[in-house]
Order: structure tokens, then C-alpha cells, then sequence
């Protein structure tokens, strides 16, 4: 990119029953999804569903490159079950396929790092998944220009060697070329072609001139026929626009090319509570996302978002605020969750999914049963209790108003959920962040704390706190009357799902 723990409940501890979780959920997503046969020179490329997984810090490094959630010091079978967690929680959240990885001289020619990062190449291929490596010259300071061209032809050659007969990995000679004239890059690009010849040119990603945002030029370069095509394009390279003209631009530095190209780059932030759903929105951000994703769609031309994890940390957050995904768990039980829903919907959107423009809104006069999806009990305020500090439990479903909900709007995709006995609103005890903080009622108020964020899934949801960025959850996603509501990191397990019925 160019500058600008807690375990509840066995789906996530036992990973044959996630990986049936992940296979049930794909098949609603490719049920609406555009499926497309193996790449070729001729065809969209919508079959590319990807995430980049950079570094925490970004890929322009004089150093090996460890992305995020990796360490050094992992051993290759670490690696691999690190990676598998992360592509286990990328495939059931967007139903993804394709992850781009980075990789540079020293990553390579340091064989006991090169031998152990090889797991998450491995792993994601061993899942049929497709791998783009792509090349981040050594530093930012270098310019857009290959630092050592002996090294980097090195690099490539145990690269494509080792990978070239291995027909899910896709390679591409450089990332954002931008130190380099079109002439120039052109002829680069094309003597890498022939100097690895190992590497098909049909799994081969030829970036465009600049930061890879035009592709006019390559295009209508004849040795690159045969060839894919890197395409970057975000809001910050250029002035605001409206959404219109974004899609016109975007269309334009595509050329005649968009059937070869793949959107190896895009995003927009993910964590200040854009609306990515809003048609009629004013704000750039989202104008650009949607521009970005209804040509995608309109192409049927794939993309791998930047970024799933790492990236430039942006101001004290501590991550990339443009990053899909907070990285949760230890050791090698990571888990994600999604920051923004409506920018990952919109993303899937991109890639051809059915999505809808919002999650449909509860009525404000309305009142509703909220079920636990794994055990069909309800929300419930323990013994009917009118007190500010009652505790919120699952119960089995008497029809009775300490039972009943009504969603008011909190603003910005967020909603207060007021017992309708007692008109007290659900409340993280103590506004605590930590997991294992129990839900309660009490007076409504302000505080964010008492805000929740429906996040979609099919026909259920998750409730996540605004607070916190934590799931309401059944600890152990246990089926028993009477088990205390609590906060835990957000996950797939169906005991952080939940439905609303009218009553």
C-alpha cells in the first residue's frame, strides 16, 4: 500500500466442527456468488476473493518480513496452524479464497524464516485456496525501485521454482512500481517473463505504471498478453470525487484490460463507523468503496482487500484503520472479527455476492423476543427483576415482557435495547471491556456501553458492544435456563448468534 483469548463454546476449540460451520455459511455465499472456471487470459477473474496479510508496520521493509499474528520465531507447523485459525475466520466471515502475501530478498535468502513462512503458503493452498506473492522492495526509502536486481532475480528464481508447478499460486514481480517510468517498468516486467520461465504466464500479476493504479499502458503491451494485471486504486491517491465520476475514473485507468485485471489493492476505513451501505452518502470514503465495488461487480473482476491484518498503524489506534479484521485469541487459537459489516458486505458485494444495501431496521414501536441460536432461549431479565444492576440471562420463551425487547437508535449503526417490563436498557456491567463482563439492565443513559452494533449473519446476528468490540455471548454455549450473559471476543460460534422475533 502506498503511504496515506477467551475460548467459549466448542466452535472454537474444535476445528472440524468450525470447518463444517465454514462450509455451511459458504454455501449461502457461492449459492449468490458469480462462479467463474480457472483463470484465464480470456475471462473475468472473479473467482480471486482475496485479503492482503501484510506486516504490522507495512511490507516496506530492509528486514524479513513477519506478518501480523506471526513470530520469528514460529516453526513452520506453528505457521501453518496460525494461518489455517486466520483462513478459517476469513472464509466464514466473507467467504474467502485468495490471500496475498508479501515477500522481499531477505525473507527468502533467510532459509530457517523462508522455511517456516512457507507454512501460510502452504496452508493455504493444501485448502484449495490461491496465493499471490508479491514482491515489496527493501524499504519505502528505495523509492519504487528494485534495490538489488541480482537479488531480487535470486529471490524469484528459488521462488518460482519451488512454486511454479503448484497451479493455486500466482506471482507478481513487483508491488507499486512507481520509481520507474512506464518504458522502463514495461521492460522490467517483461524480462522477468522471460527469465522465469518457470513461473506460467497465466498465474503471473504484471502490476501497472505508478503505484499499479494505470493499466492502459501495459495493456496495450503486446508481452503481456498472456498475462494478469495488478490494479491499485484508493480514495487518497486522488482529490474527492463524487460517486460517479470515482467509477468513471477507476473504469478509465483500467483500460481495455479489466477481464485480466485483479484489484490486488483497495479499501477505505474500517473503524469509525462508516455506513458503506448508504447509497446517498456524502462521505468520499464511501462514495469510493462503493464506486470501487460496483465496477469489480460490473467487471466481474476480483480483488484481494487491503488489508485483512497489518498495514501502517494509523495515529494511537495501534493497527491500520483501513484493516477488515481485529486479530483476537493466542498461540495459534487466532481468532477476527470483522470491524466494519458494511464495508466487508460491500467488499463481497464487489465480488459478486447478493448483498443487501442495509440490515433491515427493528421497528421502533416493536417489540421483540431475541433468541440465542444455539439453544432457541431468550434474552431474559432474571426473576423479572425491575432493578437497575438485574442480571440478563437465556431462558426458555413464556411470552412475558421481561422477555420482550424494543431497538431505539443510538446513531451511526448502533441501537440501545430496552426491556420492555421494566425500560432499562441492556448494559455491560461497569462499562468493562474484559471478557467474561456480564450483561445486565439499568437505567438507559449515553454511554456506549448500552450501544450495540447488529452484525448480520444470514438470518442471524451478532450483538456486538460499541465499547468494547465484544459479542454478547452464552458462556460455553451452554443450552441451560438461567446461564448469565457475558462479553467475549467476537467469533463464529453460534452462541453469539442470535434472532429477533416480533411479538
Amino acid at each position: 500500500m502506498a503511504s496515506d483469548g477467551y475460548s467459549s463454546g466448542p466452535s472454537r476449540s474444535i476445528r472440524s466442527l468450525r470447518q463444517l460451520l465454514i462450509a455451511l455459511v459458504l454455501t449461502a455465499l457461492t449459492a449468490v456468488a458469480a462462479l467463474v472456471p480457472a483463470p484465464s487470459v480470456n475471462a473475468a477473474t472473479s473467482q480471486f476473493r482475496g485479503m492482503n496479510w501484510a506486516v504490522l508496520g507495512d511490507n516496506f521493509s530492509t528486514g524479513t518480513l513477519v506478518v501480523q499474528g506471526l513470530s520469528q520465531s514460529d516453526s513452520n507447523a506453528t505457521v501453518r496452524a496460525k494461518a489455517n485459525a486466520l483462513y478459517d475466520y476469513m472464509e466464514y466471515t466473507m467467504g474467502v479464497n485468495t490471500v496475498r502475501l508479501p515477500i522481499n530478498t531477505h525473507t527468502v535468502a533467510n532459509t530457517s524464516w523462508w522455511n517456516s513462512y512457507r507454512g501460510a503458503i502452504d496452508a493455504a493452498t493444501d485448502r484449495g485456496f490461491k496465493v499471490i506473492l508479491a514482491y515489496w522492495e527493501d524499504g519505502a526509502a528505495s523509492g519504487g525501485r528494485i534495490t538489488n536486481l541480482a537479488a531480487w532475480n535470486s529471490m524469484w528464481s528459488t521462488v518460482t521454482n519451488t512454486y511454479g508447478s503448484n497451479s493455486n499460486v500466482y506471482f507478481e514481480p513487483m508491488n507499486e512500481p512507481h520509481g520507474y517510468s512506464s518504458a522502463e517498468w514495461r521492460n522490467v516486467a517483461a524480462n522477468w517473463l522471460s527469465t522465469h520461465t518457470s513461473a506460467v504466464p497465466g498465474r503471473v500479476l504484471i502490476g501497472g505504471t505508478g503505484f499499479s493504479q494505470d493499466l492502459r499502458d501495459i495493456c496495450n503491451d503486446s508481452r503481456f498478453n498472456s498475462t494478469l494485471l495488478s490494479f491499485h486504486y484508493y480514495a487518497f491517491f486522488y482529490s474527492a470525487m463524487t460517486y460517479d465520476a470515482f467509477r468513471s475514473h477507476i473504469q478509465t485507468l483500467l483500460g481495455n484490460c479489466a477481464s485480466r485485471a485483479i484489484a490486488t489493492e483497495f479499501g477505505a476505513p474500517m473503524s469509525t463507523g462508516l455506513n458503506y451501505a448508504d447509497a446517498d452518502s456524502t462521505d468520499n470514503f464511501v462514495r469510493y468503496l462503493r464506486a470501487m465495488a460496483q465496477v469489480m461487480r460490473d467487471n466481474q473482476m476480483g480483488g484481494t482487500y487491503w488489508p485483512a491484518l497489518g498495514g501502517k498503524p494509523t495515529g494511537s489506534l495501534g493497527y491500520d484503520h483501513y484493516s477488515m479484521y481485529a486479530l483476537g485469541g493466542s498461540g495459534t487459537n487466532l481468532t477476527l472479527t470483522v470491524r466494519n459489516q458494511s464495508g466487508a458486505d460491500r467488499v463481497r458485494y464487489g465480488w459478486g455476492d447478493t448483498v443487501r444495501d442495509s440490515t433491515p431496521s427493528p421497528q421502533p414501536e416493536t417489540f421483540y423476543r431475541i433468541d440465542a441460536r444455539h439453544s432457541g432461549k431468550a434474552m431474559d431479565v432474571q426473576q423479572a427483576s425491575t432493578n437497575n444492576g438485574a442480571r440478563v440471562d437465556q431462558y426458555t420463551y413464556g411470552g412475558n415482557p421481561w422477555q420482550q425487547w424494543q431497538f431505539q437508535d443510538a446513531g451511526s449503526g448502533y441501537w440501545r435495547i430496552v426491556s420492555r417490563h421494566s425500560g432499562k436498557c441492556l448494559d455491560v456491567v461497569g462499562a468493562s471491556t474484559a471478557d467474561g463482563a456480564e450483561l445486565i439492565q439499568y437505567t438507559c443513559g449515553t454511554g456506549t456501553n448500552q450501544q450495540f452494533q447488529m452484525v448480520a449473519n444470514g438470518s442471524y446476528f451478532q450483538l456486538r458492544a460499541r465499547h468494547s468490540g465484544k459479542c454478547v455471548d452464552v458462556p460455553s454455549a451452554s443450552t441451560a435456563d438461567g446461564v448469565i450473559l457475558k462479553q467475549y471476543p467476537c467469533n463464529t460460534g453460534a452462541n453469539q448468534q442470535w434472532s429477533r422475533t416480533a411479538v
